[in-house]
């Protein structure tokens, strides 16, 4: 069994009834933690993957829908978390396209969601864990966050956005025993991206190998797909007494990419 480092927190965790925020999540609950989980869906599958996340684990777990793109949304789904010790901002897409055709809705889209969410969450949560004694801000950001790509405007403002926010949040932070950090995961093997990989293969008529390789992995050195469950790790972590003193920085899960 895990050991129940988390026991007696509440953790809330935007965007995560899949992908990376669900891998976070199930090692919160396998560390002890209570958590909340979030998506903008309200959907009966929803709610039972809360009900599953508990049973498994032996944790309370709450599935919230709120829109990331809402400001009041992201401050209610921190109200109604009813306590929050360790806030994880996940929540995030995706678009991609030269500069000059980027449509304004989906940059739109994408500031609210990956970056302007966790400031409304943020400043949701931080007066409680401050009165508390004790916080865990965690931002994932992304390997985007500390470099760039074309055709990725959006999202890479968003993502470098997000790791300047973490620093500020930290060094208002400091000293009140709440730390906020940025999590720079490099290509997450999700159902999102494996379900990419056959319209990947199609497009540049390889094979699945080859995609994953020259494509999906060029900037990946390790060759390897980061995992979910390294990222729920990473997070544990950050949450752990060995963390104390890491806050306003990032951490770098990217087999390489960012040393390149």
């Amino acid at each position: 069994m895990a050991d129940k480092t988390l026991e007696g927190r509440r953790a809330v965790v935007t965007g995560s009834n899949s992908g990376i925020g669900l891998g976070i999540a199930r090692a919160f609950a396998a560390a002890g933690a209570d958590v909340v989980i979030n998506s903008f869906t309200d959907r009966p599958e929803d709610h039972e993957l809360a009900r599953d996340l508990a049973a498994e684990f032996g944790v309370a777990v709450r599935y919230i829908p709120a829109d990331m793109s809402r400001g009041e949304d992201c401050r209610r789904l921190i109200a109604e978390a009813e306590g929050c010790d360790i806030l994880v901002n996940n929540a995030g897409i995706q678009f991609v396209s030269p500069l000059e055709d980027f449509p304004v809705e989906r940059w739109d889209a994408i500031i609210a969601i990956n970056l302007t969410s966790a400031f409304h969450t943020t400043a949701a949560a931080l007066p409680a864990m401050r009165a508390g004694g004790w916080g865990r801000i965690i931002n994932v950001a992304s390997a985007h966050g500390l470099t760039a790509s074309p055709f990725k405007s959006a999202y890479v403002a968003a993502k470098h956005g997000i790791v300047g926010l973490s620093k500020v949040t930290a060094l208002e932070a400091a000293g009140s025993g709440v730390t906020c950090n940025a999590i720079c995961p490099g290509y997450v093997l999700t159902p999102i991206v494996e379900g990419q990989i056959p319209d990947q293969m199609k497009t540049h008529n390889m094979s699945r190998e080859d995609v994953i390789a020259k494509v999906m992995l060029a900037r990946q050195p390790s060759g390897q797909f980061v995992t979910a469950e390294q990222i729920g790790g990473t997070a544990v972590f950050l949450c752990s007494p060995a963390a104390d003193q890491v806050t306003g920085t990032t951490i770098s899960v990217d087999g390489g990419w960012t040393a390149l």
